[in-house]
């Protein structure tokens, strides 16, 4: 018996394990992902270049509120000296008046104003002295005004530095982010056949020439933009290494002697609005509802600009891609 049985038990186990197999394996089999198509990924690269602009001109505008914070920090930190100055000089003036006004040492005296650590406390005090004179107890005051301000200012500016590092690190975050992301697509992207609609040709590298009919200030910022074909897009940069959209706006135009905003939301509230109809070369055209990017219109349905993260300053033409999401243009 036990001879019959245990090729018997071996033989349903085998059984089993093919059972088993036939259960699993079409599983598996239908819960495979697909690869995606070329037209997919190009969509996902479309929707992920407007992301990024957008999250490139939070960034500068951060970037932009930044720079604010911390003009006003320094201004703090010069009031702070100031305080501390005022504080040192109103300081030995009580010490002066204190010393020769009352000898002893008691609860009331301004000796024991001048210990008090708490500046309110040195306002109640003051008030029961009576036998100083008011221009001494004034003195008192404003000492005790003075410590307050000092220590207000001083909580501010280091609140003013807490919130704007809080602010770059959440933007960095979301930086790397969009970027990786950016990169993977790009990556299957290559493996097709075909060019990527938001990038420029593969002949946009290492500078180039406009020869285009601008003339004037338009002329120069165009010949400017022209020759920094090639250099990498930057998050935040406006030059000489490196661009995003609105930071070669900036610099073009400011080799043309025009001073305008960083941001393309403060560029595009410059006053001389241009329709698509009547755009001429030098104007700055916006894309997407949320204005994310921008680029220079070059003629002949041409825009040079720095498209995203990974590419770098090309010349394009819009209706490839561009015109579909134009909302509008400035003339500098």
């Amino acid at each position: 018996m036990t001879d019959g049985t245990k090729p018997r038990k071996r033989a349903l186990t085998g059984f089993g394990v093919l059972a088993a197999s036939s259960l699993v394996l079409p599983a598996g089999v239908a819960h495979a992902e697909p690869e995606p198509t070329k037209e997919e990924v190009e969509e996902r690269i479309e929707e992920l270049t407007e992301e990024s602009s957008t999250v490139v001109q939070e960034y500068n505008q951060a970037e932009e509120d930044l720079e604010a914070a911390d003009k006003r920090v320094e201004s703090l930190e010069e009031q702070i000296g100031d305080e501390e100055d005022r504080y040192t000089e109103l300081r030995g003036d009580v010490a002066d008046f204190a010393a020769g006004a009352y000898k002893s040492v008691d609860l009331g005296s301004p000796v024991t104003v001048l210990g008090a650590e708490n500046p309110g406390d040195v306002l109640d005090q003051s008030a029961d002295l009576s036998y100083l004179s008011e221009s001494q107890r004034a003195k008192l005051d404003e000492f005790a005004g003075s410590s307050e301000r000092l220590i207000k200012l001083k909580e501010e500016a280091e609140g003013t530095r807490d919130d704007t590092k809080e602010q770059r690190d959440d933007l960095e975050e979301k930086k790397e982010e969009v970027e990786d992301k950016l990169a993977e697509q790009e990556e299957l992207l290559a493996g097709f056949e075909g060019d990527n609609p938001t990038a420029g040709s593969a002949s946009d590298a290492g500078g180039g020439s406009y020869t285009g009919s601008a003339s004037g200030s338009a002329r120069t910022a165009l010949d400017f933009a022209y020759s920094e074909i090639g250099t990498p897009y930057v998050w935040g940069e406006s030059g000489p290494n490196g661009y995003d959209c609105s930071g070669l706006m900036q610099a073009a135009w400011g080799a043309a002697g025009v001073s305008i905003p960083r941001t393309t939301y403060t560029q595009f509230e410059l006053p001389n609005k241009v329709s698509r109809d009547n755009l001429q070369p030098g104007d700055i055209m916006f894309f997407f509802d949320d204005l994310g990017h921008n680029g220079m219109y070059a003629g002949n349905g041409q825009m040079v600009h720095a498209p995203s993260s990974g590419k770098t300053v090309s010349v394009v033409t819009l209706a490839d891609y561009w015109d579909q999401h134009f909302v509008g243009a400035v003339r500098p």
